[in-house]
């Protein structure tokens, strides 16, 4: 995670009241009692107790040493703003430590020392992810708060991130119908947490936070940046700008001003990156260095005649030419400058979803062209 500036930036504490499954039902008893354990979390957790959602294991720092090898350089998956991820191992039932290639494999994030996003980052992240469960966010398993030691146990997401899928050279290419699985999925994880009742805003959507499993399915990871987005009669959430450059709505770099749009915004871009397998930012592939991804691409997508020009051209024309054009259409619509012509995420949803059907790709267009 980063700033649009290019500098890390801390964010101010994360609160959220009510969470629910989107599977699970939405009972007033059951968001009373999230809500209830919500607050005694937040007003506890910078004590030397750490009252924490009761799902989550507390793992001691000797146990995430032990699991990792010590943290050898083997055992490294990557390394993001927060701090590096070792691979581990862990008891199915227990959660103990167990030996190389027995038990659980698990993802073992460790915060840097030095690092800008600290403590109040790793909280949110144990904040929402211990209370969030949805099908297209990663499961948080647990986390280890000892001493200054700052840990979070993950499940493994055993095909990495979607960046590494799209960008790295020498890697399986994902053919049409899999980019448009992940953007199903992608908007189905946004559209959760914007549909709770605390409406929350993801803030830093991009390729390298949507980590893939073994058939592809996505999920959405990396929530130290997230906010509860805005209640009653508030139209925004004032805040300190951070986030990606290339990802984030301009508004929101320009005001700080933040709405679950700026997600919508975000989401446009990655949606033009699974379309073009070009980045956001810094591409060789796009007009200018200075040109960003959207710049580039978007006199090419309000023209369905043009717009195939920005398809990713490893694909070898093996894609739907009108559902690549109704994708288009979409993401463009996702990056209006204009917050409020923007799509809600269930639209968005929506929309996915009838490109996978493809009898329903004309009729979809159509209904995107009249609502422009």
């Amino acid at each position: 995670m980063g700033n649009c500036s290019g500098k890390s930036a801390k964010l101010a504490h994360a609160s959220s009241s009510q969470f629910f499954d989107s599977k699970s039902g939405t009972s007033n008893e059951k968001k009373k009692q999230v809500h209830s354990h919500k607050q005694s979390f937040h007003g506890n957790f910078g004590k030397n107790d750490s009252p924490v959602p009761s799902n989550l294991k507390s793992f001691t720092f000797n146990d995430l040493k032990n699991a990792t090898r010590n943290f050898r350089a083997d055992s490294l998956l990557g390394e993001g703003g927060f701090g590096y991820v070792f691979k581990g191992w862990i008891d199915e039932n227990t959660f103990a430590p167990c030996k190389p290639g027995s038990g659980m494999v698990v993802a073992v994030k460790k915060l840097k020392p030095e690092s800008f996003q600290g403590h109040r980052e790793w909280l949110a992240e144990v904040n929402y992810l211990g209370l969030l469960h949805h099908e297209n966010l990663v499961r948080l398993i647990g986390y280890c708060s000892e001493f200054d030691n700052r840990l979070l146990v993950y499940e493994v997401m055993t095909k990495g991130s979607l960046e590494n899928h799209l960008f790295k050279k020498g890697v399986q290419l994902i053919p049409w119908h899999t980019r448009m699985s992940i953007a199903v999925d992608v908007a189905r994880g946004l559209s959760f947490l914007h549909g709770l009742e605390a409406n929350v805003i993801y803030r830093d959507l991009k390729a390298s936070n949507i980590l893939l499993d073994s058939d592809f399915n996505a999920k959405l990871s990396d929530f130290g940046l997230a906010r509860d987005g805005p209640s009653g009669d508030r139209t925004h959430v004032s805040t300190r700008v951070v986030g990606t450059t290339g990802y984030a709505a301009p508004e929101y770099v320009a005001s700080g001003h933040l709405t679950p749009k700026n997600d919508v915004y975000s989401f446009g871009v990655v949606l033009l990156e699974l379309l073009s397998g070009t980045r956001a930012t810094g591409d060789e592939n796009v007009g200018g260095a200075d040109e960003t991804l959207v710049e580039w691409a978007k006199p090419f997508l309000s023209d369905s005649r043009r717009v195939l020009r920005i398809m990713d051209t490893r694909l070898g024309g093996q894609y739907s030419k009108k559902g690549a054009q109704t994708a288009a259409s979409l993401a463009l619509r996702c990056l209006d400058v204009d917050p409020r012509l923007r799509p809600t995420m269930d639209e968005v949803l929506a929309t996915l979803q009838l490109i996978q059907a493809p009898k329903d790709v004309t009729k979809c267009s159509q209904q995107i062209k009249q609502s422009r």
